[in-house]
C-alpha cells in the first residue's frame, strides 16, 4: 500500500500495532508485526518465525528488522531517526503497554493517535473493490445453496454451519464473523446467537451473514418467510425495504453519514416504529467487516468516494418478529451503487420448506 510522507511531520513516527492496519499496509498477516512509520523512512518488525514470509509479502518501502526484543530496537531507530512525538494507536494499546512504552521511552511524546492509518483505508483502490465484490460474489452463492436446503426441524446451528461449509467449499477463506440466524422470536433480536431452536412452519428467517476473500469482506441481511406473510410482518418488510432504499438513494460522496442514518430513521419513525430501529444504519466493510466511515445519528463527517459502506435498517419486535435487510454499496461521486444482488422483494423471499 502507498504511504503518503507528506502526512507524516518531521521528528514524529507512527507507531503501528493494529492487525488490520499492519496487514492494509505492509501485507503481512502473521501474529508478530509491528510497523514505524517516520518522515523519510518506513519499519516493519517480526520475529525468526516470520522472516521468509516477510520478505515475501512486505514491500520493498520498508525496511525488515527481525528481533525477538522490540524495544531495544524501536529505541535505537526513534533515537536515530531524531523522533521527539511518537503517536500510537490508542483503540489497540492497553494501558499496560502504554505505560511499558512511556517507561522505556521516558524522553518522547506518547500522542494517543484513532485514525492515521483508518483514514487510508475508508477509500478503496480498484483491487481492493474487486476484493470485496467477489467476497459478495461468493457470499451470495453461499446463501442461495442454504435457501435450497432450509428445511422444517433445522436449528439456526445447523444452518450457521452450512455458511461456514459452503463458504469454504465456495472459494472463500473464511467467514467475515459468525453467522446470525434467528428463527421465529429470535430474528426479533438484532445480535441473537444461533442457537439449538429448530424451524417451524410460519417462522420467519433472518440471515445476517459474511464471506472473507483475500483478507476482505463481505456482509449482508436477508429476511425470508416460510408461509405467506401476514399483513403485519408484509407492513414491516416493505417498511423496511422503503427505508433502505430511500437511503440508498440518498447516499453519495460527501454527504454526513448521520443525514443518511436520518433518512432511513425518519421513515421508519413516522410509521411509529423508531424505538423499534436500534442500531445505526450502517458501517464502512474493508478488511474489517466494521470500520469507518459509519451512518449513524453521531457521525456527521463526510463519507468519502470510493468507501464501501452497509445500508442496513431493521424494526425488531422482541416477542414477535424482527426484520432486517442489508446490502453493500460503494459510493461514488453523485450516487451509490448496490454491490449486493440477491433478491429482496418480498414476493421473492417466501420459502417453499417441508
Amino acid at each position: 500500500m502507498k504511504i503518503s510522507q507528506n502526512e507524516i511531520k518531521s521528528n514524529t513516527g507512527h507507531l503501528i500495532s493494529e492487525p488490520s492496519n499492519i496487514a492494509y499496509l505492509s501485507n503481512f498477516t502473521g501474529t508478530n508485526g509491528t510497523i514505524l512509520l517516520t518522515k523519510n523512512k518506513n519499519f516493519f518488525f517480526t520475529d525468526a518465525r516470520y522472516y521468509r514470509v516477510a520478505k515475501i509479502v512486505v514491500p520493498n518501502n520498508f525496511e525488515i528488522i527481525i528481533t525477538s526484543d522490540l524495544k531495544t530496537e524501536l529505541k535505537k531507530l526513534l533515537k536515530k531517526m531524531k523522533i521527539t512525538t511518537l503517536n500510537f494507536e490508542s483503540q489497540n494499546i492497553s494501558f499496560s503497554k502504554y505505560t511499558a512504552l512511556k517507561k522505556s521511552f521516558p524522553k518522547i511524546k506518547l500522542n494517543p493517535c484513532t485514525d492515521f492509518v483508518e483514514r487510508m483505508r475508508m477509500i478503496k483502490t480498484e483491487q481492493e473493490l474487486k476484493f470485496i465484490t467477489k467476497s459478495q460474489r461468493i457470499n451470495e452463492k453461499v446463501l442461495n445453496e442454504v435457501i435450497k436446503n432450509i428445511r422444517i426441524g433445522k436449528t439456526e446451528k445447523q444452518i450457521a454451519w452450512e455458511i461456514k461449509k459452503n463458504g469454504h467449499d465456495l472459494g472463500a477463506d473464511t467467514i467475515s464473523f459468525p453467522p446470525i440466524v434467528g428463527f421465529g422470536a429470535n430474528s426479533g433480536s438484532p445480535h441473537h446467537f444461533s442457537g439449538s431452536r429448530k424451524l417451524k412452519k410460519g417462522d420467519i428467517v433472518l440471515i445476517d451473514m459474511g464471506m472473507k476473500y483475500k483478507g476482505y469482506c463481505s456482509d449482508m441481511t436477508r429476511t425470508y418467510f416460510t408461509e405467506k406473510p401476514t399483513p403485519l410482518q408484509a407492513e414491516i418488510y416493505n417498511l423496511v425495504l422503503k427505508a433502505q432504499e430511500s437511503a440508498i438513494t440518498t447516499l453519495k460522496a460527501n454527504i454526513q453519514g448521520s443525514k443518511a442514518d436520518k433518512t432511513a430513521r425518519d421513515i421508519i419513525a413516522k410509521a411509529k416504529y423508531g424505538p423499534e430501529f436500534s442500531h445505526s444504519l450502517g458501517h464502512g466493510i474493508g478488511l474489517d467487516v466494521h470500520e469507518a466511515p459509519y451512518l449513524s445519528t453521531t457521525y456527521n463527517k463526510p463519507i468519502p468516494e470510493n468507501t464501501v459502506i452497509t445500508v442496513e435498517p431493521g424494526i425488531y419486535l422482541e416477542k414477535s418478529f424482527g426484520v432486517r435487510i442489508e446490502d453493500m454499496v460503494l459510493i461514488k461521486h453523485n450516487k451509490a451503487e448496490n454491490l449486493t444482488k440477491t433478491p429482496k422483494q418480498i414476493a421473492s423471499l417466501i420459502l417453499s420448506v417441508s
